[in-house]
């Protein structure tokens, strides 16, 4: 079995930067968790009009431009938003994602990330929340140049494992990807973390959970 994750809001928590900011700075008390939303949400608008318009730009420089937005709107100064940037570097992982990993590998399976980050980011990232030799391989759409949910890009993985589409279980947190890779042919498994509703499009996930612990 391969299982291929998302990164971003799938294994690493994108509040995290913004959490832990707050945590030593009391002027962000109040706003973090909006600001947070905001650059989350500009960063993905960024990252689909992008992929629209064929304006490519890598994920770094889509996550750079999406904070200086937000912290414009919520008042950070430009030393809080180099903070900001530096500590999504190091998101942490969710909890449950180490023992997952573990037990997905100790079965047998492969475990690889694909996502919009840049292999920088995605190398930064996996080694600051000690998964490194938990994934067999990070898989980033800058090999096509075009951000998910585009075909290119989830063909990637197909081409990096030689296999059919079938046979890849792709997992993420995010609906638009989900509706992507089901598109492409994966079998997909949303992470429904916030309780969301399905999104109104074809290509439903197969399966729909409350977190990564019940993967199998």
């Amino acid at each position: 079995m391969i299982y291929v994750f998302d990164a971003y809001g799938t294994l690493f928590d994108v509040d995290g930067a913004a959490r832990e900011a707050a945590s030593s700075d009391p002027t962000l008390t109040e706003t973090w968790v909006e600001l947070s939303a905001d650059w989350r949400r500009k960063q993905l608008e960024y990252s689909w009009l992008r992929a629209i318009t064929g304006d490519h730009a890598d994920f770094w420089q889509v996550t750079s431009d999406a904070l200086d937005w937000a912290a414009e709107r919520h008042g950070a100064s430009r030393e809080q938003a180099t903070r900001l940037l530096d500590l999504y570097r190091r998101l942490p992982a969710y909890p449950e994602v180490p023992a997952m990993l573990d037990r997905l590998r100790a079965a047998g399976g492969a475990t690889a990330i694909f996502s919009n980050g840049s292999p920088l980011m995605l190398a930064d990232a996996t080694q600051s929340a000690g998964l490194s030799d938990r994934l067999d391989a990070l898989l980033s759409v800058e090999t096509a140049g075009r951000f998910k949910p585009s075909d290119e890009g989830y063909r990637i993985v197909t081409d990096h494992f030689g296999c059919e589409a079938a046979q890849i279980t792709f997992v993420s947190s995010n609906g638009w990807d989900i509706y992507g890779a089901t598109r492409f042919g994966f079998q997909t498994v949303w992470v429904n973390r916030a309780g969301l509703p399905v999104d109104r499009l074809p290509n439903t996930p197969r399966r729909i959970l409350p977190d990564l612990t019940g993967l199998e």
